[in-house]
């Protein structure tokens, strides 16, 4: 059984923010938890435009506070998301969030995120074999 509080996250190396400060993930649980996915909380900042990209990973994220755009970069659909909304990345689209307000979401990932891995746009986890 593996109990944690996002509180002792703070400040490890689970703890992870973007080079430019858009971001924040508090990476919960990891691919060396070997319970077959990823689990972390993520909060974006308002005013900002986000792209990112998962050639390597599915995604699931519900958004629990805050609202603003996601965009698919590939079609061009745009979607209106909210406190409630759910989004599934499950053909590893190339997209864009906007927070009007800052967002903060529930984020799981299969194959699981094993380190400290950011939103590379090339998608390149370097890691994304589960350490023995």
């Amino acid at each position: 059984m593996i109990v944690r509080t996002t509180e002792e996250i703070t400040g490890t190396d689970r703890d992870i923010s973007s080079e430019d400060g858009n971001w924040r993930s508090k990476r919960i649980v990891l691919g060396g938890d070997k319970v077959g996915f990823s689990f972390h909380e993520t909060t974006i900042a308002a005013g900002t435009v986000n792209e990112f990209h998962y050639a390597n990973h599915i995604e699931a994220v519900w958004l629990i506070e805050g609202e603003g755009t996601l965009t698919d970069r590939e079609t061009g659909e745009t979607y209106e998301l909210g406190a409630g909304s759910m989004y599934l990345l499950n053909g590893n689209e190339r997209h864009t969030v906007e927070p009007r307000t800052q967002m903060r979401m529930l984020c799981v990932f299969n194959p699981p995120v094993v380190g400290n891995e950011t939103h590379d746009e090339n998608g390149v986890y370097p890691l994304v074999e589960v350490p023995a």
